[in-house]
């Protein structure tokens, strides 16, 4: 794209470091909804965006910024 702002990386070997369980969204959505129950697929969709309204602009960047960062570990 043209005057994009994203630069485009390479797809990374496999590493057992960069396992989807471990980054930044998935260990925080999976703590957030621990333990939690559900009656119907509405709730689900009701708490989720519930997750997702309650974090700020840092906390998505924080994210971003870890898993350029661990990119950069495994290439």
């Amino acid at each position: 794209m043209v005057g994009s702002f994203f630069l485009l990386l390479s797809h990374s070997h496999y590493s057992p470091d960069l396992a989807p369980s471990d980054y930044y969204l998935f260990k925080s959505i999976a703590h957030y909804l621990h333990q939690r129950h559900f009656q119907n697929v509405e709730d689900v969709i009701n708490v989720v965006q519930e997750f997702f309204n309650s974090k700020s602009k840092k906390w998505y960047r924080q994210g971003i910024e870890q898993l350029a960062k661990r990119w950069l570990q495994t290439t």
